[in-house]
């Protein structure tokens, strides 16, 4: 009997990497249910691969041209429009969900398959960014299992007791330690950034992601959400997570202990490693990937944040500390920054400045529900417009 998984955002750098992972392993694990937003031509050749029971496109103005190019041997079930996702969490044949659609759309259907009781890995950081107090308790709640995707909280979650429950106290912790490229600006001035391309925002030294990710990687509000994400994933404060910036990625994250032992978890930065230890876990599975040779790594350096040339880390930091809404807002209009830059309406230093603006343009407001965390969602981006069409 195999594992059947659910892939939400099949379309992405993680839904590649995790069918890269199921394909490995036939005998373990099998597609129940992929989903993509519009791409398409991508969807079908999944489809014409893994023969999945059932097909989720959120974008019900592709339809058609879904139902033209389906390949005449699939005969499982299509489904239209984002409601469908958390219809397909919540089915008995799903047994995982892998959660990789990007920003804020992954919210519901992934707090769907936690109130499912499913084994949820979590690639989507914004979710827990926006209503990680919500999604913990659910989990909490159900007895749902979350494991993280992130190579960074990944790497940390390796580093504890195989017993460790997501989510619950870490015993003898001093602090968690996580690590930056620094992104392809880390050694570029204030003025060079504010005249950067898009193109070159997205051209990550280290790592092949997404647009939208490799401009959060550039400006380092990767790492402000993934603070955020840490503190929920691992019941801390912002202030018991350090950052260090790691040019080489071969040093994941680590884990500091009370009495001086520091753990780490080295790799190469694919994330078919990460991918693989959470859809195995607690088995660990064999896979094709470039091996380190300890031998050949030469030397490994780690230096501070440069805060004035990177503001976004502090304003996460301040985000989590406050609570409440403020994560909410800081991921929507870092999401609205993020794509008025790559189309060419704001410049690359803008996005946190835009970011700071709607922080403290907006009252606090109180979060008691998923439709609360989706409100105030939508009120953020909604400013964050404005913002931009005043600048234009």
């Amino acid at each position: 009997m195999t594992t059947g998984v659910a892939l939400f955002g099949a379309t992405g750098s993680i839904g590649e990497s995790t069918l890269s992972v199921i394909e490995a392993h036939p005998e373990r694990f099998h597609l129940e249910v992929v989903s993509a937003h519009s791409s398409v031509d991508k969807l079908v050749r999944i489809i014409e691969r893994f023969q999945p029971k059932h097909v989720i496109l959120t974008d019900q103005t592709q339809a058609n041209a879904l139902m033209e190019k389906l390949p005449k041997s699939f005969n499982g079930s299509l489904a239209f429009g984002e409601h469908s996702l958390a219809e397909a969490a919540c089915a008995s044949e799903v047994d995982v969900v892998m959660a990789a659609i990007v920003g804020g759309a992954g919210l519901v259907s992934t707090y769907a398959a936690v109130s499912a009781g499913k084994r949820v890995c979590v690639a989507n950081k914004e979710a827990l960014v926006m209503g990680g107090e919500l999604m913990m308790a659910e989990a909490e709640a159900k007895g749902a299992m979350l494991l993280p995707i992130d190579s960074e909280h990944n790497a940390m979650f390796q580093c504890l007791p195989e017993a460790y429950v997501v989510g619950q106290p870490i015993a003898g912790l001093k602090q968690l330690v996580l690590t930056c490229s620094g992104g392809p600006f880390r050694e570029w001035s204030i003025d060079a950034m504010a005249a950067a391309t898009p193109d070159q925002a997205v051209a990550h030294p280290n790592w092949s992601m997404g647009r939208k990710i490799s401009v959060d990687s550039a400006t380092l509000m990767n790492k402000g959400l993934e603070l955020i994400e840490a503190t929920h994933l691992f019941n801390v404060p912002e202030s018991a997570i350090d950052v260090v910036i790691h040019p080489e990625s071969t040093v994941h994250s680590l884990v500091e202990f009370v009495d001086g032992s520091m753990l780490a978890q080295l790799g190469s930065p694919d994330m078919r490693i990460p991918i693989a230890h959470a859809l195995g876990f607690p088995d660990r599975l064999d896979i094709n990937v470039e091996r380190l040779n300890l031998t050949k790594l030469s030397k490994l350096h780690f230096e501070a944040v440069n805060h004035e040339a990177f503001p976004a880390l502090a304003l996460a930091r301040q985000a989590s500390a406050e609570g409440g809404d403020r994560p909410i807002i800081l991921n929507a209009a870092n999401e609205v920054a993020v794509d008025a830059f790559l189309n060419e309406y704001i410049a690359f230093t803008e996005i946190t400045e835009l970011v700071s603006d709607c922080l403290n343009q907006i009252a606090r407001q109180p979060i008691s529900s998923i439709d609360d965390v989706l409100s105030i969602d939508r009120m953020s981006r909604q400013i964050a417009d404005v913002w931009i069409r005043e600048r234009a």
